[in-house]
């Protein structure tokens, strides 16, 4: 099915700046989708907020409102990694980010997570 392993995450003042990279390996060559998805605790993964996301093959970008012209997802086709730069951030950006790749077929992969944390 692939895997996905995410990194990047760390401590960040408000206002500042991370970059998250989702490194997908294996069997991806029917990927459609690959979304970042955050989640705050207590909350369970599949439930976590969509943040941004693209599809696979054209690259197409999708945000969630709170994040447009914040945040910025990017392939690079070559690595096979999807980055999310986060800038400008807010404690309410704060959590756990789980990348999440849609096969074709209907299948469903998760990365193991990356924590964010945003001070004041």
């Amino acid at each position: 099915q692939g895997q996905l392993v995410e990194s990047g995450g760390g401590l960040v003042q408000a206002g500042g700046s991370l970059r998250l990279a989702c490194e997908a390996s294996g069997r991806i060559n029917n990927a459609h989708t690959l979304g970042w998805f955050r989640q705050t605790p207590g909350e369970e993964r599949d439930l976590g907020d969509f943040v941004a996301g693209l599809t696979w093959r054209s690259g197409r970008q999708v945000y969630a409102d709170s994040v447009k012209g914040r945040f910025t997802v990017s392939k690079d086709t070559a690595n096979a990694t999807v980055c999310l730069q986060m800038d400008s951030q807010r404690p309410e950006d704060a959590g756990g980010y789980y990348c999440c790749l849609d096969h074709a077929e209907g299948t469903r992969i998760w990365g193991q997570g990356t924590q964010v944390t945003v001070n004041l």
